[in-house]
């Protein structure tokens, strides 16, 4: 533009050092705060942002915080008892009659008829003994005897005739006593003869190895030509046999359920190889006395197996029934152990811990009578942490919704 035409326009026109017009200070200022303006509300936006994030994130950091200070627990309430369920208690199988087999004469194995796992019957051979000593002495025995009694009919004869003759007064009476003493002394001579080859052949006929009752053979610890010793004092029995229908089971039961069984009722055995098999038995026979080592009170279950599914030796699981001693029954898993006694952590309606003193009536094993210290109201956690205390501040969980397909 020419000079005139910024005079008409009522602009100052400004020559430049080269002679060129420049424009006005005031509108580079302008645009300078402007641009300035700009900024600021760009950088106040950023800090606002900022800021924001930042409380955003602590409120974020302080739920999560407060989420996890939170202590998550189980709880149960207690159940009135019914009955006084059951007390299981270890046990081993036994033959109702078991015995191992000794020899009663001294000889060598001849042959045996009966292996482990064979079942006999009473009186059935089991083996046969050679025994050349007590032939040989049964056969000198009965010679003895043989000329015993051949000296008596003599002494017989001889006695008769020496009391015809004191009748005529032709011996004189010392004479007579005499021929009967000689008498006396062979009968009974001849009375131990016979009692000796009795016993001879009684020991002879020990060569027969026989079954003393019907049952099952459990071992056989000789073979054919075996030396055999005679009497139980030998280094190892024949054969060992147990009856095995019934079965016995010997139970040592604490002395804290001893008012709780008496003869014939019933129990359940079952065994960890045969699972969700039940056999049942009867009590048989309780001692009169408590063990005073431990404390316990031996029961004898008798128990029938006339299947034999049941083997002799073999460890079961016995199950005796009970009685209710207390009036709530919890399970073994919400007890605390502390100095003081036994305790249960309960939740109460603030969602504090209080710990209660309990008394317990019965220890069932996987679960408790508890006579007194809870209501079957109160909610109690379950495996507590040893570290818990009074007024604890938990929460409790959620039940889990049961899978779909799963009871």
């Amino acid at each position: 533009m020419t000079e005139k035409t910024h005079a008409s326009l009522g602009i100052p026109v400004r020559e430049s050092d080269e002679g060129h017009a420049l424009p006005p200070r005031g509108r580079e200022w302008k645009r300078a705060k402007i641009a300035v303006v700009i900024v600021l509300i760009v950088l106040a936006a950023g800090a606002v942002r900022t800021v924001v994030s930042n409380v955003s994130e602590s409120h974020a950091a302080t739920e999560t915080s407060q989420q996890n200070a939170k202590v998550y627990v189980n709880v149960i309430s207690p159940k009135p008892a019914e009955g006084g369920g059951e007390t299981v208690l270890p046990g081993t199988l036994r033959g109702y009659v078991e015995s191992p087999i000794y020899a009663r004469a001294t000889g060598y194995l001849l042959h045996w008829y009966a292996d482990i796992g064979v079942r006999v019957k009473q009186g059935q051979l089991l083996a046969t003994l050679d025994t050349p000593e007590i032939d040989q002495e049964l056969a000198q025995t009965v010679a003895q005897r043989d000329q015993t009694a051949s000296s008596l009919v003599l002494a017989k004869s001889s006695f008769t005739r020496w009391q015809q003759l004191r009748q005529r007064d032709a011996v004189s009476q010392q004479e007579l006593d005499e021929r009967q003493s000689t008498f006396n002394q062979g009968v009974a001579n001849l009375a131990a003869a016979n009692a000796n080859v009795q016993r001879l052949k009684q020991l002879e006929s020990f060569k027969r190895i026989v079954a003393p009752f019907t049952g099952v053979v459990t071992q056989r610890n000789v073979d054919v030509g075996d030396l055999i010793d005679a009497g139980s004092g030998a280094s190892r029995a024949l054969f060992a046999m147990a009856q095995a229908d019934p079965l016995r089971v010997y139970v040592q039961l604490p002395q804290a359920y001893a008012q709780n069984i008496k003869p014939g009722q019933d129990v359940i055995v079952t065994q960890a190889e045969l699972p969700g098999q039940q056999f049942h038995g009867s009590i048989a026979n309780i001692s009169g006395a408590i063990d005073v080592p431990t404390r316990s009170l031996q029961v004898e279950v008798r128990l029938p197996n006339p299947d034999n599914k049941l083997r002799p030796g073999a460890y079961v699981q016995v199950a005796l029934p009970g009685v209710a001693r207390a009036p709530l029954v919890v399970p073994g898993n919400v007890l605390l152990f502390r100095a003081e006694g036994p305790r249960v952590a309960v939740v109460d309606q603030n969602g504090k811990v209080v710990l209660r003193k309990i008394v317990i009536a019965q220890d069932l094993g996987r679960t408790l009578e508890i006579e007194s210290g809870i209501e079957q109201s109160d909610k109690i956690i379950v495996n507590p942490s040893d570290s818990i205390a009074d007024g604890d501040p938990v929460t409790i969980a959620p039940l889990k919704p049961a899978k779909k397909g799963m009871s």
